[in-house]
Order: C-alpha cells, then sequence, then structure tokens
C-alpha cells in the first residue's frame, strides 16, 4: 500500500505537470523557440550557429536564424554534459571537444564530424570542459570529485589525450570550471564543486607537457552546490542551488582577505542554474542575467554593492540552463549590415529561445493566465519513468 507522503508527492507533481501544461500553452510563441528533440546541458554559439550539448547523446549543430539543424555528432553512448572549443594554430579548423555521462572526452572535426580522439578521462561523469586557447591546455572536471589538464599542444590524431596534471582535493564532485591564462607559461584556474566550494590555483608549466596545480585559495560563500561560474572583468561571479548569485573582486589578486571582500549576494526565489554578466562580454554593459527556475531576469550592477533589479522574463515552462550573448548580424532595410544584441537561452523545456536584449531590459506584459482551474487528476503533461529518473540523475544526483 502506497504511503501518504508517496501520494502528497504524487499530486504535487500532477499539479506542477498540469501547470508547466498550461504554461507551455502561454509561452509557446515567445522567443521564437527552436525545438530540441532532448534537453540542452550545455550551450555554446559561434559565428552565428548555436552548439548544444544534449541529454539525447549528441551534439547537434543549429543555424539560429533559422533554427535549422546543420549537423549532428554522434559517437557517445550517454548525454553530452559539456562542449568547448580549441582553435588549432596551425590551421586546419577549429576542433569540437565534448564530455559526457559515458566518461569519456572526444575531439571532433567539425566539418567532417569525424572522431579525432577519444580519451577515457574520468572514472564517472565528466561535468565541465575549459580551453585556455593560448596555453593550447583542455581542463575537465567530474562527478569522481577531480579536475584533469590534458595536453592539446602535442596531440597525436588518433590517440587519446595526454594527463598532464590532475587536481584531487574537492570532497565532492567538480561541476564548474573557468579561468584565464596570465602568461604564456601560467594560468589561474577556478574549480567548484556542489558542496559549494570554489578552490583557485595557480597553473605553471614545468616543462614541455608536465604541469604544477598550485592551492591559492579556497572560497565558501555557498551553502551548496554551485551550478555555474564566470571569471572577468575584475570578479568571479557564481551561481548556486543556494538561491543566491556571489559577485566576488577578483581572488586571484589578492588571496588573503578574499573572504572579507564578498558584496551582497543578489538572492532569488529558487536556484540559480546560469548567469550571463555581460560585463565579461564584449558588450562589457553592467547588468546581470540570470536563470532561475524558468524566468530570466536582468540586475543592474552598476553598484555591485546594490544589485538592482530591473525586468524579469517568464521565458520557459521549465528550467532555463544557459544563457549566452549572440551578437547578430543582418541586412536592414537599406541594404546596410547591421549588429545587434540577442541573448539565446535553453531550457528543460527543450526548446532554445532567442532575445533582443532591449526587449530583455524592457519586457513586454506577460500573456493573461488561464482562467481554468487546475486539476491534478486532469491529462497533463506527464514524462515517462525513464525520463523522471534521467532528470532527477541530472539535476540531483550530485546532491548527495
Amino acid at each position: 500500500m502506497a504511503s501518504a507522503s508517496n501520494f502528497l508527492v504524487s499530486e504535487a507533481h500532477l499539479v506542477s505537470d498540469e501547470a508547466r501544461k498550461q504554461k507551455a500553452e502561454r509561452t509557446k510563441s515567445l522567443g521564437s523557440p527552436i525545438q530540441l528533440p532532448g534537453k540542452a546541458l550545455q550551450l555554446l554559439l559561434r559565428d552565428g550557429e548555436a552548439w548544444v550539448a544534449e541529454n539525447t547523446a549528441v551534439v547537434r549543430r543549429i543555424e539560429l536564424e533559422t533554427g535549422k539543424t546543420l549537423q549532428l555528432y554522434k559517437g557517445h553512448t550517454a548525454p553530452v554534459t559539456s562542449i568547448a572549443f580549441w582553435d588549432r594554430p596551425n590551421g586546419g579548423g577549429p576542433v569540437l571537444i565534448s564530455g559526457s555521462w559515458d566518461k569519456t572526452i572526444k575531439l571532433w572535426d567539425t566539418s567532417t564530424k569525424d572522431i579525432i580522439s577519444s580519451t577515457d578521462a574520468h572514472s564517472d561523469f565528466v561535468k565541465a570542459l575549459f580551453v585556455f586557447p593560448t596555453l593550447q591546455l583542455l581542463v575537465s572536471a567530474g562527478s569522481d570529485k577531480i579536475a584533469r589538464l590534458w595536453d592539446l599542444a602535442h596531440h597525436e590524431l588518433g590517440k587519446p589525450l595526454k594527463c598532464v596534471a590532475s587536481i584531487s582535493s574537492h570532497t565532492r564532485p567538480v561541476e564548474c570550471l573557468d579561468g584565464q591564462a596570465t602568461s604564456a607559461t601560467t594560468a589561474v584556474l577556478f574549480t567548484a564543486d556542489t558542496m559549494g566550494i570554489i578552490k583557485f590555483w595557480e597553473l605553471s608549466k614545468e616543462d614541455l607537457t608536465l604541469w604544477r596545480c598550485s592551492p591559492k585559495g579556497e572560497l565558501n560563500y555557498h551553502r551548496t552546490r554551485i551550478n555555474d561560474i564566470l571569471y572577468g572583468s575584475g570578479h568571479l561571479w557564481s551561481a548556486s542551488t543556494d538561491e543566491t548569485v556571489q559577485i566576488i573582486p577578483d581572488p586571484s589578486v589578492d588571496t588573503q582577505p578574499a573572504q572579507g571582500k564578498r558584496l551582497a549576494p543578489i538572492n532569488h526565489p529558487t536556484a540559480v542554474r546560469c548567469i550571463l554578466p555581460l560585463s565579461v562580454t564584449d558588450l562589457g554593459e553592467p547588468y546581470v542575467l540570470t536563470g532561475a527556475g524558468d524566468v530570466i531576469r536582468v540586475f543592474d550592477v552598476s553598484s555591485p554593492s546594490e544589485p538592482e533589479l530591473i525586468s524579469e522574463m517568464d521565458a520557459h515552462w521549465h528550467d532555463v540552463t544557459a544563457l549566452r550573448l549572440w551578437v547578430r548580424q543582418f541586412s536592414g532595410d537599406d541594404g546596410r549590415r547591421r549588429v545587434e544584441p540577442w541573448i539565446v537561452s535553453a531550457s528543460l523545456d527543450g526548446t532554445l529561445r532567442k532575445w533582443r536584449l532591449t526587449e530583455l531590459l524592457n519586457p513586454p506584459p506577460a500573456p493573461p493566465k488561464s482562467e481554468t482551474p487546475i486539476n491534478p487528476a486532469s491529462d497533463g503533461f506527464q514524462m515517462s519513468e525513464e525520463e523522471e529518473r534521467e532528470l532527477a540523475e541530472l539535476l540531483d544526483s550530485d546532491e548527495e
């Protein structure tokens, strides 16, 4: 016999599913949605194209103007969680790098879709990838609590990547990476885990292939899982399941008082899954966009100690997982080439959506809500048991 608690959970799920069904109808045309066969676990934009890491075990290449799928990169045997690019210094076109639940890192020729390298990289899910372009160095992070450095400069076609260093001081899965080269042989790296700890490191090249990872500090501003970090313009930005965004003046510059430098957190009503500080982009604007629940929010951080909420966009009917800047180029009515900043969002509702930045700064009135009462017993949107289990693993497995 089912317990009362299980029955209540089922009722709550039915109510939630029905609410999402109604919201899906209200928002079905917002942001010129591009429908995906699966869920976007990571999104990168490059030259007017979206590159999507999907839970369907593929990387999808999409033309943003038309929404047309241009290429599929098939070879992983489990959801693809992370992607990055490596622009080879000797030409030959960009290389796509992907990490997956199948514990491998794969390198792809972007023109032919051929796998040019496959590496058994971690003993558990690969969760994040980051490339230092000028150093030709790849960093990967996994649910095995380890971050590893991989040599791209001396990679041989068809062979696995060579690991040149590893970091094993985290006690929980490493979820996010970011950093910046500081010279031709050094860099600063940030690693963030599901306990809410951010560690930062100085990377230094020891010889032709080996690297040293020297710990420089630790930040523990968050109470739980960190979902996104970005480093640039003199700050480290982090988003967490603890419902906050933290803005930290560059801790790599002065590590000793870093804990005392935290600015006021930006609070949200639910977990924050992604952030986009426009100050770290070519726009250099004093705004940060956040994805928390199914809403995109814009904050004015021209005074970082007093962030101001300036708009909310009810953008999706399920959680927003990524926000990216798209500098759209198009021909105007006069035939002249024009440039306009747009934002592309990805969501667990299975869509990418496109927004003029001006529209997000000044959103139109929200569509009216349906007057139809929510009936938990009605035939609402339902995920299969397998989909429910996969989504739970994607979002919650690392919380333990």
